[in-house]
């Protein structure tokens, strides 16, 4: 069952082009870290969040050396979700380009986080 909550994905703004064109991808990381500073996919899958308050953690720990976009995901069923065992939750595989939508752009690191 497809739930109707907004969920979000925040990634660099130098993934945009990937990101509109491919989907949310896992494989294709490369481009810049993760919003952690990963250099490499923690998980093979794609961290969501519900609500666009619970994104705003992922905008204040911005650890990707620039500003980062805001992405609305649609069609997430629920039920397919993982915790990664911190409490962050994603989506195993990838996301098509027809289920994103860009909400925000160059959003620019908070300092102090």
């Amino acid at each position: 069952m497809f739930d109707t909550q907004n969920f979000f994905h925040v990634s660099s703004v130098r993934n945009r082009r990937s990101i509109a064109q491919h989907g949310l991808d896992w494989t294709r990381m490369g481009a810049a870290p993760g919003i952690a500073g990963s250099r490499r996919p923690e998980v093979e899958g794609i961290f969501v969040c519900p609500g666009e308050e619970t994104a705003d953690f992922f905008l204040q720990i911005n650890n990707t050396g620039g500003p980062v976009d805001l992405w609305s995901v649609d069609g997430i069923d629920e039920e397919l979700l993982i915790d990664n065992g911190n409490g962050f939750l994603y989506l195993p595989g990838h996301i098509p380009a027809a289920r994103v939508r860009l909400v925000r752009s160059d959003i620019p690191p908070r300092p102090g986080f």
